[in-house]
């Protein structure tokens, strides 16, 4: 038996690939157009995502630019997944060492959650702003 869980919102279920898959309920969010909504809630996927990649870049190890830029070609801006797809990207994000180095003083490993750590608010700042939120 496949797990769902049910809200009022919407559920989470399981789909035929074994992914999690979030199913909206329309009739919860009466009162606006759906269309417009998902607009607004995809324009603010898309700038999470871009932000993302942007302000990981200063944090990101740098040598020849390659994982920077396997981050921005194994990412579908909007799609709400940001990845590096560089084959190494993986050792480099979870590496021991400290970060710093001769290229910038924040680059290193766990780029992402130190970004977020510094920027992770005015991102959804944002992205509320985007999609009519306070």
């Amino acid at each position: 038996m496949t797990p769902i869980i049910k809200t009022p919102k919407g559920q989470i279920f399981l789909n035929k690939n074994g992914k999690a898959e979030l199913k909206w309920n329309v009739r919860k969010f009466t009162g606006k157009s759906y269309g417009a909504w998902q607009a607004k809630y995809s324009n603010a996927q898309v700038f999470v995502d871009s932000e993302v990649l942007r302000r990981c870049e200063p944090y990101t190890p740098l040598l020849t630019g390659t994982l920077i830029k396997t981050g921005i070609l194994g990412t579908d801006v909007g799609s709400g997944l940001v990845m590096w797809i560089a084959p190494y990207a993986k050792r480099q994000y979870y590496s021991p060492r400290k970060p710093g180095s001769q290229t910038g003083p924040l680059r290193g490993p766990f780029w992402f959650e130190r970004m977020k750590a510094v920027d992770g608010k005015d991102i959804i700042k944002g992205a509320r702003k985007l999609a009519g939120g306070k």
